[in-house]
Formats: structure tokens, sequence, C-alpha cells
């Protein structure tokens, strides 16, 4: 997407989603360090039952800030942000490790023709219609490079996934209208890195890569921000 005509006379608040299977207190290191640096952000809590409610929950919190948003998704959170991000108050989108579909897609259709020999995420059957990670693998396939001790609680505090939200399809991607920035993590093992180049190429995004598993948001805080504060310092920039 090309930027020209962006203008944002204030500086952009930075609204962090989270994905599937975690919930917003993963963002806590990338928080603070916004925080310090003088950015307005808030977290949210979308309840990872259908696109349409999680969509809502973060419109709700777009529309509770007094100027124009940054939106961050990471992980499922990069669908949310896709349809969220057509609201008029949402600036620009930044994807870490994230889907990024496109029109008529959803998570389904994105991860039905995985890269030869690209490990599969450790999805549980349905249980009620929600979709838990197994515990024994969840360390390895999404969190490789996080503390075993937190590894292992996020393991044990999942929020489910419902088969719902998996299947939701995007209406109109927003980063076919606004400026895009995407961050690879070149170890994960949940969204294969080519497919994360893929999707972060076709949206026009302003790409770079790091070292780290599917929960680099938690594992690298300092990298994410890096990323973040780069879009959020080119949206006050830019006209």
């Amino acid at each position: 997407m090309n930027m020209a005509g962006i203008a944002v006379s204030a500086a952009a608040s930075i609204v962090l989603v989270h994905g599937n299977f975690v919930d917003g207190s993963g963002w806590e290191r990338v928080y603070r360090i916004l925080k310090k640096d003088g950015h307005a952000v808030s977290v949210a809590q979308i309840p990872n039952i259908s696109l349409r409610g999680d969509v809502a929950a973060t419109k709700q919190l777009v529309a509770a800030q007094s100027g124009p948003v940054l939106l961050v998704g990471h992980s499922y959170g990069g669908v949310v942000i896709t349809e969220a991000g057509n609201d008029a108050k949402v600036a620009g989108l930044v994807y870490i490790a994230a889907f990024a579909p496109d029109e008529g897609e959803s998570v389904n259709a994105l991860i039905s023709n995985p890269p030869p020999g690209a490990p599969l995420p450790p999805i549980l059957p349905p249980q009620d219609g929600f979709l838990f990670l197994d515990k024994a693998r969840f360390a390895a396939s999404f969190a490789g490079d996080v503390e075993p001790e937190q590894a292992a609680f996020m393991a044990d505090s999942q929020l489910p996934a419902n088969v719902e939200a998996l299947g939701g399809a995007v209406s109109h991607p927003a980063w076919k209208t606004k400026p895009s920035w995407y961050l690879v993590a070149t170890e994960d093992k949940m969204i294969p890195p080519e497919a994360q180049r893929s999707m972060a190429k076709r949206a026009g995004a302003t790409v770079v890569e790091a070292k780290g598993s599917h929960a680099i948001y938690v594992s690298q805080p300092a990298a994410v921000a890096t990323l973040i504060e780069r879009a959020a310092k080119t949206l006050k920039t830019a006209t």
C-alpha cells in the first residue's frame, strides 16, 4: 500500500490484538516498552468465538481512542485487524507473525495447503466446537524461545479458539487501502515463515525479520516494539 494521502496530525494510539490460544496478557512486555516511550496503548481481549464478534470487540476499543489508531495483530489477530482496520479511525496495521488474509479468506483457507515439510500445529480435535493445542507440544510449536516456566503457563492457560472463528472470512482487507508493516518470525512452527513472507508481500507491507518462535511478541518484545514504533513514527510524518 502506497502511503500517499495518509496524513496523521497526531500520534496514533496503539491497540494490540492477540491471537488464538492466548489472551492479551502476552503483550505485557511490549506494552511496557511502548508506554515507557510515551505511547498511548490499549490491549484488546477478544473472545475468539467468531470473527464478527472479535472484530466488534476490537472496533469498540478503537472507538474509545481519542485520535487515529495503529492496529497491531498477532497470529489470528491479523485476521481481526485486517477486517477491523477498515474503521475510519485506523491509520495503519502491524502484523506480528500473523495471518494477513485477502478478500474472502479465513484462517482455514490460509492453512489448507501447507508448504511441503511444514510442521503441523498440534491442534486437538474440537471439544464442543472449541479447539486447544496439545499441552505437551505447546512449547515446541508455539513458544520455543519462551522461558520454560512461562511457556508451561501459556499452555495451561489457553484461551480456546472456536471453529467458527477460524472459518470467519474477511470481507475487505484493510491493507489494500492502508499502510502495513510485518514482522516475520523465522523460527515459527505455527505459521510457516514462507507463508508469512508471501502474505506480507501480497499486502505490500514493510517487512522485517527476526529469529524467533510464533510467540516472538512474548520472547522478543524489544524487536516487536521497535517495528510498532517505526510504524507509528511513519504514520506521524506521512503526508
